[in-house]
């Protein structure tokens, strides 16, 4: 009688950790699209670490992202997040969840283009909103009519997120629904012959 080896299909996330190979993955996309949500359990999935630009920068700074944002205002906030994040991209592999202006920003963008896959999760604004109007420590949203900014932010930003390689939809639906098309994705695109 043969001894039969059976050895097990390697699961989504072993198929999309070979494909990634030694590159960064980059979640961007506005607040509340669950970057950080997603990126944590997308990263546990591929066996990566995970790190939120916006908590390396407060730990770097010493500082909530709000009180950069009072202190220094919005263009010494995004020369300090261009920093952290080309100091991340020279790591890796890693999974990397960005601020939502990270991207728009031509340095930034240069830095996560040249060493990681970038994954835009795009959410519809009634999503977004649902899930970012419960807490207050947007300093972009701080407006009269944070509705309106956000959907400001989205017709500026769109065109510019639409430039990551990769893009998910996120909205109301279970967490691992997302991070599965997310793994689906990657290995869809590294499996279409783009280099790695």
């Amino acid at each position: 009688m043969t001894d039969i080896l059976l050895t097990a299909e390697p699961t989504l996330g072993q198929r999309a950790r070979t494909a990634l190979g030694r590159r960064n993955l980059v979640f961007v996309g506005l607040m509340g699209a669950g970057k950080s949500a997603i990126g944590r359990m997308v990263a546990t999935q591929l066996g990566l670490p995970f790190i939120d630009t916006d908590h390396e920068i407060e730990r770097v700074s010493r500082m909530t992202i709000t009180e950069l944002f009072a202190a220094y205002g919005e263009n010494e906030f995004r020369a300090l997040e261009t920093r952290v994040i080309k100091r991340l991209m020279r790591g890796g592999p890693r999974v990397i969840s960005t601020g939502g202006g990270a991207f728009i920003n031509d340095n930034s963008r240069h830095h996560i283009k040249s060493a990681g896959l970038s994954i835009w999760l795009k959410a519809d604004l009634d999503v977004l909103w649902e899930r970012v109007n419960k807490r207050d420590h947007r300093p972009l949203l701080k407006t009269e009519n944070p509705k309106q900014t956000l959907q400001d932010l989205m017709d500026r930003r769109y065109p510019v997120y639409a430039e990551a390689d990769l893009t998910v939809q996120s909205r109301d639906v279970r967490k691992d629904v997302i991070v599965d098309e997310v793994l689906e994705a990657i290995i869809d695109y590294c499996d279409k012959g783009k280099p790695k």
